[in-house]
């Protein structure tokens, strides 16, 4: 999608340093983290939310990339062994901001019961 910010920063429109990247998904630092290790894991399709990918004709496919990405990024990010979190949020009231599927990735301390 022409104006969607992930869209540009996974196909290199918009620099960034990505910490992971394959054919279909790339993983970059939040803007905004909130802990030590905060990246977000996006698929360079674009898809709005987690129910559109539900219904997307090869959301199976997308949403399998998105699960082989994330032992490699916590991997890269150093908190395989530790722990870490992961959060997509869907819609306003979900604290979705950008609307194209992501997940986040949280780690690096002990996060405890705390919701971020």
């Amino acid at each position: 999608m022409a104006d969607c910010i992930f869209c540009k920063l996974a196909h290199g429109e918009i620099p960034t340093t990505f910490v992971y990247e394959d054919d279909a998904v790339v993983a970059f630092r939040d803007m905004h983290p909130k802990a030590p290790v905060h990246v977000l894991i996006v698929p360079k399709t674009h898809v709005e939310t987690i129910e559109a990918l539900a219904a997307h004709e090869n959301g199976q496919v997308i949403w399998g990339a998105l699960l082989l990405a994330i032992p490699k990024v916590a991997a890269a990010l150093g908190v395989s062994a530790s722990g870490y979190r992961l959060i997509n949020n869907f819609g306003r009231d979900g604290g979705q901001s950008v609307d194209h599927i992501h997940i986040h990735l949280l780690g690096g301390r002990n996060l405890g019961d705390r919701m971020v």
